[in-house]
């Protein structure tokens, strides 16, 4: 039995392109020994070729921690979360619903980048749902509102609490009204 946090590997490949811009756009802030920033980098540019209709999902199903683990050599709390975004991004060939995450950790790695500009978040997921395709709008409206399903990226658990969770609730909430 598949999640509807799953979707079709067509639909994760709309997801990944868009998650993968996300990522993009905050893995400036970075910064570890070159092992760790060449697996991240790594994993970013796999999961725009995944977008983009390059390799597979179990491929990248099997190399989804190399960026997880990557992270934890990250010297900011910025740079953590932006590592992490491109884990969310990575494991969108695994699992549609981890688009959501890439955007969030993007959004908290703004957040902790820029802690004199109160307006960076909003700005940042302004982007992020400005940037979105139609195509990758509509799969997203296809999952679950986080923390109403038993499991997945979007259950009960990490995702759906603190800055991550309001910041999927208020892409989730924008795209439902936008």
């Amino acid at each position: 039995m598949t999640s509807d946090q799953t979707l079709s590997d067509a639909e994760r490949r709309i997801l990944a392109g868009w998650a993968a811009d996300c990522a993009g756009r905050v893995v400036q802030l970075f910064e570890a020994d070159p092992p760790a920033d060449e697996q991240i980098r790594d994993a970013l540019d796999r999961a725009r070729a995944y977008g983009d209709g390059g390799g597979t999902a179990a491929e990248e199903i099997r190399k989804r921690m190399i960026a997880v683990k990557a992270a934890s050599a990250a010297t900011t709390p910025a740079g953590a979360a932006a590592a992490r975004s491109v884990g969310q991004a990575a494991a969108v060939a695994h699992m549609g619903a981890h688009a959501l995450g890439a955007a969030a950790y993007a959004v908290k790695a703004v957040s902790l980048a820029n802690p004199q500009r109160p307006d960076a978040v909003d700005d940042e997921v302004s982007w992020q749902v400005a940037h979105l395709s139609d195509d990758a709008r509509a799969v997203l409206q296809l999952l679950p509102v986080i923390g109403e399903g038993s499991g997945g990226p979007l259950g009960p658990g990490l995702l759906s609490r603190g800055v991550l969770g309001s910041v999927i609730r208020d892409i989730q909430t924008r795209i439902r009204v936008d």
